[in-house]
């Protein structure tokens, strides 16, 4: 980020570079998608020679007590973990995983951990060369601060050590769905403040930042709740405020250093966001959260792919990130002009989601297009005229066309241009 010295023009472009991750996780390129597909893949890779451990067929003999006793050993981890008992959540585990089941219990409890659920995924199989020693896929659902979501699903590899008194925990390995990655909770102690519409963690290093991006989570929930496309909102926004090694680490890692925030699509029907604590330090936090929270609220819930709709995905987001703002007041009105003046479109919506390698002025332009695109129908028809046709486009994925008749009463064709139009008008001024 610019500092203000340097210029408010650059400082406010930095903004719409915050929200470019949104792009990759979108189109597929982070691979967000609900983790139960992960589930289903990772736990059918798990089969070995013996039929008695190969996942969906039935465990027999020593292999299914084993089984049943990891499952009991889950369970009462569990209800420790819920009841806020750590010796009991240690219990079950060597003393050389406590330290990771340590940093883990705290970061939960800190994130108000309000349904956890631990179901073993097919069937223990030996660990190669260690003696003693089991591998057990496990699914851990969560919710957090609501007890009656719809939990979350995280596919993780646990190990374990046969001793005279049952199985130990030797290591719960991070979940590394290719889908979704890491969660923040699994790699990093965390601290959390809780709003009443939102969930803010961060790590401890940057516990003073919580107050004030909690207060700007806030304010950003009332907006992004109008944007909810069916209706039901996030029950909490997931929202999780990353350093440096945070950054790398939660969910991948892999984003440009220079990226503000994403949302990852995490199953259960809930979206989790992440904010680069580098990237914005000059402050612009309010907008990114509006831009990032809609995402949350109107993607579907097991995320979006369709780059022929990037223009009306991007362009809904950053029309809340506005704020109602005058369209002469946009940051982004000079990245579009330019992109006008040097040809660099070819004057499609439906092309216009930048490459992945794409400079970052072109970047900034394709949602400045987006953005004035949408804000023409909301202009022209009202916002709920634009919810009904994101949900008809995004949601049931009908052909544009389709939707503009039936929502607009309008050929495509001719909405199409008048939208384009308005992006040039607006440069034009």
């Amino acid at each position: 980020m610019e500092d203000e010295r340097h210029g408010s023009r650059r400082r406010r472009r930095g903004l719409l570079w915050a929200a470019v991750a949104v792009v990759a996780v979108a189109l597929g390129c982070l691979l967000p998608a609900a983790l139960v597909a992960a589930v289903v893949r990772e736990t059918a890779g798990r089969s070995t020679d013996d039929p008695a451990t190969r996942p969906g067929s039935p465990a027999t003999g020593p292999v299914a007590r084993l089984a049943a006793a990891i499952d009991t050993q889950l369970g009462r981890q569990a209800g420790a973990l819920l009841r806020g008992d750590r010796d009991g959540f240690l219990a079950v585990a060597e003393p050389a995983a406590r330290g990771d089941l340590t940093r883990r219990f705290t970061s939960l409890r800190a994130l108000r951990i309000a349904v956890w659920r631990a179901e073993p995924s097919g069937h223990p199989t030996p660990t190669p060369g260690q003696p003693g020693q089991w591998r057990q896929a496990v699914t851990y659902r969560y919710c957090l601060v609501v007890p009656d979501c719809t939990p979350s699903p995280v596919l993780a590899a646990t190990r374990w050590r046969e001793t005279a008194d049952g199985p130990r925990l030797v290591a719960v390995e991070p979940s590394t769905s290719a889908e979704t990655g890491t969660r923040p909770w699994e790699v990093s102690e965390l601290v959390a403040a809780v709003g009443r519409r939102t969930v803010v963690a961060t790590t401890p290093d940057l516990r003073a930042r919580l107050p004030g991006l909690l207060a700007e989570a806030e304010a950003a929930a009332t907006v992004a709740d109008r944007y909810a496309v069916d209706g039901l909102r996030p029950d909490r926004y997931r929202i999780f405020y990353a350093g440096r090694d945070g950054w790398r680490r939660w969910y991948g890692g892999g984003r440009p250093a220079w990226t503000g925030g994403y949302v990852v699509t995490v199953g259960g029907g809930h979206h989790e966001v992440v904010l680069n604590a580098d990237a914005l330090r000059a402050g612009g936090v309010a907008d990114l959260l509006r831009h990032e929270l809609t995402h949350a609220a109107s993607l579907p819930a097991g995320g979006w792919s369709d780059r022929h709709a990037w223009w009306l995905v991007e362009g809904t987001a950053e029309l809340a990130g506005a704020a109602g703002r005058p369209v002469g007041r946009y940051a982004g009105l000079d990245d579009v002009r330019r992109l006008m003046a040097t040809g660099g479109w070819d004057g499609r919506l439906d092309t216009l989601a930048p490459t992945d390698d794409a400079p970052a002025d072109r970047v900034a332009a394709s949602y400045g297009v987006g953005y004035l695109a949408v804000r023409y129908l909301v202009d022209r028809y009202g916002g709920q005229r634009l919810l009904d046709f994101f949900a008809a486009v995004v949601h049931d994925r009908r052909p544009v066309a389709e939707a503009a008749q039936e929502v607009y009463g309008e050929p495509w064709s001719k909405l199409h241009d008048d939208c384009v139009a308005q992006v040039r008008r607006a440069v034009a001024r």
